[in-house]
């Protein structure tokens, strides 16, 4: 005979939901009810198994004295400085056997204590009830009060209530909260994320008096025909509703029908109301839009709508998901300042006060479950929780906790039933409940490729040709989906450097109608702040399994710093196309908004000559309605331009705003008017040789025996020019494991472009030309790139000319073509006349701006968490560095930084990068695109650097 002894953590593996807490109902911060915070100071004890201690510290008058302090909302894997455990990064790999319901005996356990004190004003015993609300706690809570146990909850990011009025006093109440790291339900929350134990969100006592307002439904429509809305408050205890600027006093459940101002994303217009119940004042805000599908489209006030969103987890690179009111605001303000317009709730509803923000300033919402049990696809979905009706309650239970809580909020338009789950009835039932609960919103699965239970077809990173046979509807698929409009609920990973390609994606969405766009993955870098590394990711805290900084994909580094990737996005997505007609001195205006007209925006023209600008003014453009274009004509220019002049026209609030302060740009354009004058270099006097094994040519000072230029006008020159054709790779350049494209960076190093050898051919004196001859080539294979160097001098100025031509069969592109060279003296300030102000590459250069820019070498770098390629400016007609002035022939990209490529490839972490007296510049006639395949596809085929013959120029002119 076999038995296994019933333990206290046997709650822990129960597929159930928990028991003991209330049903789910809708979310608000206030009212006129009394609430008191329990966030801030907590006794911590953690366990390394979850029956290790016995369950005596959750009653009154347990000596807590010795155990540590921790912060609540916290982690406790980040606080203590290592001393209960480390954070665990897995993108969908379960950091545990998997074997469902069960979880590993190893299963870190925190107690939490809170001793607490009820304010002398706290409404005395029997004047209603209270409420222990938790807005977040990972993965598993068991809760005491006063040494009665309450229950038990899982759903890590969904909130949970008890009822405990009859266990309160006045003084000396006792929290105890036991929490497990892994539960029944890590199962359901394989989340691409850290593994971050505690109590993370809010906890909260409230007092919920007599006849107060329970759970409740505000339904506010909008008729875009007769630009009417249409209330109805649905109250679990029936009272009033009111809504003094609308005049509106009616009871809870009456319908009412008055002209209103609609909420859309771009004009989010709320009306402050108020629920009266008999006990309670709670205030309202109201928006009123209507969403449906119609026609096949989303639309939203019988308007379509276009996704211009990202995926946004919630992340702090000190606090992790335990963030503060000011950095969700923080945010907010930062998406709608780059023109977002939608974010993606990925892959869990975040904290409520996200959602009122999103209200406030303008926000379309997809609000995603806390469901994703990914890690299954390893043992292809057998087992998977979402489609075994064991699971099922847990299932609804989420969905439920997430529709009740947040159904009140008028940004949110699509529900999704989570992420990455595969599929299963599980889903289904979800998807069914949601549609009978809601009919006002849609339903959204990208899992769901048929589009059985779902309203949208939903896809993650598809290529553009894909994307281009969907919108032509050659796509196949069942005849509900083809039915339905596309949007790319992840696209264009924002992994490292990139992504490339937005602005491809972004004509095929403005194509085509069935495409609504996207939602770009994801928002912010997770990286945790780390003396040793700067901000560490996957195995940095000695993970058993990781995936190393596939958690640091964001358009904002982890201080919340707008990457270069967010600044093309902005440009990208901007909400007023202007196309400058440079030579007919004319723009076409084109407003890109779903609802709102141009009245919001001040438009301006600037005049550059050379980079410069000579002048300036106010340009008059019509309000235009969305969708609507004119041409508007531009001032006059003055006569006798012998330079490159072109036109800039810039969008700009023209006032305050909620998010942004007048004069705040969200769009521009340019045009040329002249085209640039290339400097010519008449040679002038041959090549000298003073005999100290030096040559000289004008201000240049050479090797005499291998032709390398050691100086130019006294500044001091080291390893080069000479060819380089090898760049760090970017995440994106490696790809990931599961692509199916090529993965170049992988290539690129087998093949040897990062060890390339230089064989001297050749040092000639041609005339008044030096002429160097080489080959560059890898070791171990045939190819190579036979170089040519031809220096040339007019006395004052040193001119290169480089000759390039491909040897054997080259297979694979380029990562840049160019040439490298060190200078060895001070070299701090950049000057340059070309694409800025930021680094761009071929499929990230919209957001270069033509113009003349001043810079530090250090602040030329973007400091991606993981060092690789970055930091070169495009189109650059001339740069200024190090005492040197460089003019090229054609336009080049520029790099400048104090440590080799070969020391940025060999860094893991930015703190490995230490500067060098040298500063190393690279000029290149071409550079390889970014491409998304860090788990997108690679660069389009017009964005490769294919080895070809190439011919480019520079001009060197020493400078004061």
């Amino acid at each position: 005979m076999s038995f296994r002894t019933p333990t206290a953590a046997d709650h822990v593996e129960d597929v159930s939901p928990g028991t003991g807490t209330l049903p789910p109902r809708a979310w608000y911060a206030r009212s006129d009810a009394r609430s008191l915070s329990l966030n801030g100071d907590w006794r911590l004890r953690v366990a390394p198994t979850a029956d290790a201690e016995d369950d005596s510290f959750a009653v009154p008058g347990f000596d807590a004295g010795d155990w540590a302090r921790v912060t609540v909302p916290g982690h406790w894997v980040l606080q203590g400085d290592g001393a209960f455990g480390s954070p665990i990064y897995t993108n969908h790999l379960y950091p545990f056997p998997v074997d469902p319901p069960r979880v590993p005996t190893e299963n870190p356990t925190g107690d939490h204590l809170r001793v607490f004190d009820l304010p002398s004003d706290w409404p005395a015993a029997g004047s209603g009830d209270a409420v222990l609300r938790f807005d977040g706690v990972e993965s598993c809570a068991r809760v005491w009060l006063n040494g009665t146990e309450l229950g038990v909850f899982k759903g890590s990011r969904l909130p949970h209530e008890f009822a405990v009025g009859a266990l309160l006093k006045p003084s000396g109440n006792v929290l105890a909260v036991r929490v497990n790291q892994w539960s029944a339900g890590s199962y359901l929350e394989d989340q691409d994320q850290w593994w971050l134990p505690g109590i993370f969100r809010d906890v909260t006592l409230l007092h919920r008096p007599a006849g107060c307002a329970g759970d409740f439904f505000t339904h506010a429509s909008y008729d875009h025909a007769g630009g009417e809305g249409t209330l109805r408050v649905d109250s679990e205890v029936a009272g009033r509703v009111s809504v003094p600027a609308l005049d509106i006093d009616v009871a809870t459940g009456e319908s009412v029908t008055v002209p209103v101002r609609p909420w859309t994303a771009e004009t989010p217009h709320l009306y402050d109301g108020e629920l009266i119940t008999p006990g309670e004042r709670v205030p309202l805000r109201i928006g009123f839009r209507t969403v449906a599908l119609t026609d096949g489209l989303i639309t939203v006030n019988g308007r379509p709508l276009l996704f211009k969103g990202v995926n946004r987890h919630e992340w702090h690179p000190e606090k992790g998901r335990a963030l503060d009111p000011g950095t969700m605001r923080e945010d907010v303000l930062l998406m709608k300042r780059h023109n977002l317009n939608a974010v993606r709730t990925s892959h869990y509803p975040p904290h409520p006060a996200f959602l009122d923000l999103c209200d406030e300033y303008g926000l379309w919402v997809i609000d995603e479950c806390d469901l994703e049990t990914h890690g299954f696809v390893e043992q292809e979905w057998r087992d998977n929780p979402v489609d075994d009706e064991r699971w099922t309650p847990a299932l609804l239970d989420r969905a439920a906790r997430m529709v009740e809580r947040d159904k009140n909020h008028p940004s949110v338009i699509v529900w999704s039933l989570g992420n990455e789950a595969g599929t299963g009835r599980g889903l289904t039932a979800m998807a069914d409940w949601i549609h009978a609960r809601d009919d006002g919103r849609l339903v959204h699965y990208e899992g769901d490729a048929d589009c059985r239970d779902t309203d949208v077809y939903s896809r993650m990173y598809p290529a553009h040709e894909e994307v281009r046979r969907i919108a032509e509807g050659r796509d196949g698929g069942t005849r509900a989906r083809r039915r339905l409009p596309l949007i790319l609920c992840e696209y264009a990973h924002a992994m490292g450097n990139g992504p490339g390609g937005l602005a491809d994606y972004q004509a095929l969405f403005e194509s085509h109608d069935r495409l609504q766009g996207g939602f770009v993955w994801e928002w912010i870098d997770h990286g945790v702040r780390d003396e040793r590394f700067g901000y560490a990711y996957g195995g940095d805290f000695g993970e058993e399994l990781h995936d190393g900084n596939f958690v640091c994909d964001g358009l904002v580094l982890p201080d919340r710093t707008p990457s270069p990737g967010l600044l093309e996005y902005k440009k990208v997505i901007e909400p007023v196309l202007i196309e400058v007609d440079g030579a007919g001195g004319t723009a076409r205006v084109t407003n890109r908004q779903d609802f709102a007209d141009l009245s919001a925006f001040a438009f301006t023209w600037s005049c550059q000559v050379d980079g410069e600008t000579v002048g300036s003014g106010p340009l008059t453009v019509p309000a235009l309605a969305p969708g609507g274009s004119a041409d508007v004509k531009l001032p006059a220019l003055p006569a006798g331009r012998d330079a490159e002049t072109g036109w800039t026209v810039s969008a700009a609030l023209a006032a305050d705003t909620r998010w942004g302060a007048a004069g705040h740009e969200v769009a521009w354009g340019q045009g040329a008017v002249t085209a640039r004058r290339v400097p010519a270099v008449e040679p002038a006097g041959a090549p000298a040789f003073p005999g100290d094994g030096t040559l000289t040519l004008g201000p240049g000072v050479f090797d005499a025996r291998t032709g390398a230029l050691r100086a130019i006008g006294g500044v001091g020159v080291t390893g080069g020019p000479r060819l380089d054709v090898w760049r760090a790779p970017t995440d994106n350049d490696d790809g990931a494991p599961w692509q199916s494209d090529t993965r170049y960076g992988l290539l690129w190093r087998k093949l040897g472009l990062h060890r390339m050898r230089h064989r001297l051919d050749a040092v000639e004196q041609d005339g008044p030309a030096l002429t160097v001859r080489t080959r560059v080539a890898p070791a171990a294979w045939e190819v190579g790139l036979a170089a040519v160097y031809r220096w040339t001098s007019d006395g004052e100025r040193l001119a290169l000319t480089v000759s390039v031509t491909p040897e054997g069969d080259w297979r694979v592109p380029l990562p840049r073509l160019g040439v490298r060279f060190g200078l060895t003296g001070p070299a701090d300030r950049v000057r340059w006349f070309g694409g800025g102000p930021g680094e761009a590459y071929p499929d990230t250069k919209e957001a270069a701006r033509l113009g003349r820019w001043e810079s530090t070498v250090d602040a030329l770098q973007t400091p991606y968490v993981r060092p690789q390629e970055n930091g070169a400016r495009a189109d650059v007609r001339w740069a200024e560095v190090g005492g040197l002035r460089i003019e090229g022939d054609p336009e080049f990209w520029f790099t400048a930084r104090r440590w080799t490529t070969e020391h940025l490839d060999a860094a893991a972490h930015l703190t490995d990068l230490v500067p060098g007296d040298t500063v190393w510049v690279n000029l290149d006639h071409g550079q390889h695109g970014i491409g998304s395949q860090s788990c997108g596809p690679g660069p389009l085929p017009h964005y490769r650097l294919d080895a070809e013959r190439a011919e480019f120029s520079f001009v060197f002119t020493p400078v004061g």
